[in-house]
């Protein structure tokens, strides 16, 4: 069977650079031919569950594909806005940075965010969502439809880098906590977001912890771009 490097992160569950990372260590059993994967589907499940993780389609997307192949995306400023954008948070690892991040993330019922905080922690002791160059983007193994009917992306700058089991171990400064009702909207908004992060001017720009104004500027610049490329 062959896949895409995208493909076989969605059904592991990890973000497309592990998943990358690993192959070019001989970690996961699959074999490259160009951007594809060829792979034994009872090979990979074998190895999946000896590290803990799952191999299958994510289970929203099982149980409605009609309300996910009819919803409508939106592009990342309006879920940036929603989610806002916080400065200044103290925290000295990855469990005190998420307490601060969800915090920070509107709309979240009290009761519900002792919920979330474990669903994030549990997403990153799989992996770290830290995807390099000082930026993480904490998310959830599985949507919360039950919780939420728009994505939101809530933007945190901590006081001091923190340092988060990032890929590349550089200390994380700062944090894009994406939270979606959909599988669909998931992808599609952390592909946007990935785009962004690759740009190492932007890159710069995030490390003097923009005020949101103009922060919200460059990622309208972003989307005129993706738009323009057919994204």
């Amino acid at each position: 069977m062959k896949l895409s490097m995208a493909q076989i992160a969605e059904h592991l569950d990890l973000p497309v650079q592990t998943v990358e990372r690993w192959i070019r260590q001989g970690r996961i059993p699959v074999h490259r031919e160009g951007r594809s994967c060829a792979f034994h589907r009872a090979t990979l499940e074998r190895w999946a569950r000896a590290h803990n993780l799952t191999f299958s389609p994510p289970r929203s997307r099982r149980e409605t594909p009609d309300a996910e192949a009819s919803e409508k995306l939106e592009n990342l400023l309006p879920v940036m806005q929603r989610g806002g954008v916080h400065y200044g948070l103290r925290a000295e690892g990855v469990a005190s940075a998420l307490v601060e991040v969800t915090a920070r993330i509107p709309n979240i019922a009290r009761e519900s965010r002792d919920e979330l905080l474990e669903g994030l922690l549990e997403r990153e002791q799989l992996a770290s969502t830290g995807i390099g160059n000082g930026i993480a983007i904490p998310h959830l193994r599985t949507p919360l439809s039950e919780l939420l009917s728009e994505p939101v992306i809530t933007t945190c700058f901590p006081a001091r880098p923190v340092e988060f089991g990032a890929i590349d171990d550089r200390p994380v400064f700062v944090f894009f906590a994406l939270l979606c009702p959909s599988v669909k909207a998931h992808l599609h908004l952390l592909s946007r977001l990935s785009y962004c992060a690759r740009d190492n001017a932007f890159i710069e720009f995030l490390r003097s912890a923009p005020a949101e104004e103009d922060l919200f500027e460059r990622i309208a610049g972003f989307e005129k771009q993706l738009e323009m490329s057919g994204m």
